[in-house]
């Protein structure tokens, strides 16, 4: 079973850094699939998804991680050997990303078997503006929700590691209790873009559509800016049956 979960988490991986798509480059980005109750997949540090394999992966226990964010001080020192020894394999040489504490607290939200945290161009654009938070306060189009739901966390711009893995934690809880469901994207004020799904594939397609809305918003601000459905409209889409067959059908392919 874990041989399976690796190979889409690499597929995944290798296709969120295709350099053609202008998600990641380098070493942007991190992903992350669950193995079981106990322990997930996490990309090494300092490893590229575009040509990720299976030395550049990292299998961690959950209860190590969230043990860590527990803490209220750490040191970069503690930080550093936290997650050293929250490697199931402790003689390999590979140390997990910095945002195992991020995908940690993320795998705690029911539904979620894979993560894929990119830096799109297109998303970042938006993300390093003035508008920001405003141009991620609606939904423009019908496929933009069915996919990636019916609103975005929002994450003002934290330190990375265990501070913005806390304010995550804390902001996707908002959500859940707001809306009703697990969060499909998350997006990170001059930082990047997360996608959460049941499968590698639904990763793909969310991170996919969030990168055209993104081109769809920008191209508001040159037309006088975003028309957002009214909250009626989002949620008349968000709630017909005939969506959620699409939605149903999308997570399968």
């Amino acid at each position: 079973m874990s041989d399976n979960i690796l190979n889409e988490l690499l597929t995944m991986s290798q296709n969120l850094g295709d350099p053609t798509k202008d998600y990641a480059i380098l070493g942007e980005g991190n992903t992350s699939a669950r193995i079981d109750e106990e322990t997930f997949f996490i990309k090494a540090s300092g490893t590229a998804l575009a040509t990720l394999q299976s030395k550049d992966v990292v299998q961690v226990y959950f209860e190590r991680v969230m043990d860590l964010l527990a803490r209220e001080s750490l040191s970069d020192a503690e930080i550093s050997a936290g997650l050293k020894s929250a490697k199931v394999d402790a003689e390999i040489e590979t140390m997990p990303s910095v945002e195992t504490f991020l995908h940690g607290v993320l795998y705690q939200l029911s539904g979620i078997n894979f993560i894929g945290h990119t830096h799109p161009t297109a998303i970042n654009a938006i993300l390093c503006s003035q508008s920001a938070a405003e141009a991620y306060s609606g939904a423009l189009f019908p496929d933009q929700i069915v996919y990636c739901g019916p609103a975005p966390v929002f994450i003002p711009y934290t330190d990375p590691g265990l501070p913005l893995a806390r304010a995550v934690w804390e902001a996707t809880r908002s959500y859940c209790d707001a809306w009703g469901e697990t969060p499909k994207t998350i997006m990170m004020q001059n930082h990047g873009f997360i996608a959460l799904g049941q499968s590698a594939k639904e990763v793909e397609n969310i991170t996919q559509m969030s990168v055209k809305a993104a081109r769809v918003i920008a191209g508001t601000y040159a037309m006088g800016g975003p028309h957002f459905f009214t909250p009626d409209i989002l949620n008349r889409i968000y709630t017909r049956p005939d969506e959620h067959y699409r939605q149903k059908l999308w997570k399968a392919r």
